[in-house]
């Protein structure tokens, strides 16, 4: 999948590729181990897009959106709920049972944000926004994913200009850790 264009091209294909993972996840037999790496895999995409939107969408909401304080403070919840879901799952290896049972409760909860994203903030934003506003949004967003951490860190703040600030050294450090133990990566 092809990355580029405005920020709502740039997340649809994040959403795409997630659910990818989720598919082969939910495609292969529960215990196998490559479920944790799939699920691995995911989390780092998530945290990424996560901290991508928090950054730069969210605010571009508040902006343009007539309800936009309301409507960002909702999907940031909605990203605190699946990092807390996130940071559970870390502990489990895919033979562990509470592993089929986070894992389950994460992608619910994606899929319900995903879903509400495309069908009512997206359009909303496509409309209230200037094209070229949104398109610099995409560059934005692409930086950001470069530079964001690849593991849930709950206690992190999640707006500018906080999250801005440690976001990059977080991430610097968790790609470090994902280096040196091959996290997200089949053997």
């Amino acid at each position: 999948m092809g990355h580029g264009g405005n920020v709502i091209d740039e997340l649809m294909t994040d959403h795409r590729e997630v659910e990818e993972l989720f598919g082969r996840i939910e495609a292969l037999p529960q215990g196998r181990k490559d479920r944790k790496v799939y699920a691995d895999q995911a989390t780092i995409e998530l945290v990424r897009h996560s901290v991508a939107e928090e950054a730069h969408l969210y605010p571009a909401v508040r902006q343009y959106l007539a309800d936009g304080d309301a409507i960002a403070d909702k999907e940031i919840e909605d990203h605190s709920k699946a990092e807390r879901l996130m940071k559970e799952l870390e502990a489990h290896e895919a033979d562990n049972p509470a592993f089929d049972r986070v894992i389950g409760l994460l992608m619910s909860e994606i899929r319900a944000h995903v879903a509400d994203e495309e069908q009512n903030l997206f359009p909303l934003l496509q409309q209230a926004a200037p094209a070229g506003a949104l398109d610099e949004l995409g560059d934005k967003v692409r930086q950001a994913k470069k530079m964001a951490p690849t593991r849930p860190h709950p206690a992190a703040p999640d707006r500018p200009p906080a999250n801005k600030l440690l976001a990059p050294g977080l991430g610097l450090v968790d790609r470090m850790r994902d280096a040196l133990t091959g996290r997200g990566k089949k053997d």
